[in-house]
């Protein structure tokens, strides 16, 4: 198969499981840009972050039609999320360092934001055990807006830097703050918000020079097919199983962005 036909593929197998689980988006994408495909570390970003703001858009009217987002939620996190992607995007653009160093700099964050992803996904359900029973959360949660809006502006940080951080950091993010919802409405509500902060990513890396139309095509042609049939599936289909070969994949990519 040709290379666009590889990268098709992958867009269909990512997006499938972001659709189904909120999960594995940037957290697979850039780094199988990255590492299997040789894509430099800041294309990789931008461009992921380019097809992420397409096929989460798709995603979210699939989840807006099964009434799997949270909007109010949505909101605050949107309110941190934005601003801190804005300023992290300008450190970017005025940073002196040179191309080489800045690659260096973000496949090192994209491996720091993996392996987090990783834990993350592996205790995600002693996580949401903890946050149900927690009294130091239940302080916290007096104060969720608050902190839903911190929270959204830690992940914007990540995803500007990464692409990555709208979806292991962010679901698990929710389930301690909101342990109400459903598994269904995590997923929903955190796509939602990866659209409007994608969006505004992508712009700061398209002035930077590090979307490249070619490649976003090719995600962007597996990719929207598969995130819209994930979503449409999220309620009916078993997640666990996708999540431990998304735990694995994950694991090999963090090593290979080390090594």
């Amino acid at each position: 198969m040709t290379e666009f036909a590889w990268l098709a593929l992958s867009g269909l197998g990512v997006g499938l499981m972001v659709g189904m689980t909120g999960v594995g988006g940037g957290s697979l994408m850039t780094p199988l840009l990255i590492t299997a495909f040789g894509i430099p570390a800041p294309i990789a970003v931008g461009t992921d972050l380019a097809c992420a703001a397409i096929t989460k858009t798709a995603a979210t009217f699939a989840h807006r039609a099964a009434g799997t987002i949270k909007a109010p939620v949505v909101v605050l996190l949107v309110a941190g999320s934005v601003p801190a992607a804005i300023a992290t995007l300008v450190v970017l653009a005025n940073v002196s360092v040179t191309p080489q160093g800045l690659a260096r700099v973000i496949r090192l964050s994209v491996a720091i934001a993996v392996l987090i992803s990783v834990a993350l996904l592996l205790l995600r359900g002693s996580i949401r055990r903890w946050a149900l029973h927690s009294a130091a959360l239940d302080r916290v949660r007096r104060h969720r807006p608050a902190a839903t809006v911190v929270a959204g502006a830690l992940i914007g940080a990540a995803v500007a830097l990464t692409s990555l951080g709208a979806g292991a950091i962010g679901a698990a993010i929710l389930a301690v703050l909101y342990p109400e919802l459903e598994p269904a409405e995590i997923a929903g509500s955190d796509i939602a918000h990866a659209v409007p902060l994608t969006a505004i990513a992508t712009v700061g890396h398209a002035l930077l020079g590090n979307v490249d139309a070619g490649l976003l095509l090719a995600l962007v042609t597996g990719g929207l097919p598969g995130i819209v049939a994930g979503s449409i599936a999220t309620r009916s289909v078993p997640t666990h199983v996708l999540r431990t070969l998304l735990v694995g994949a994950l694991g090999i990519a963090a090593i290979k962005l080390l090594v």
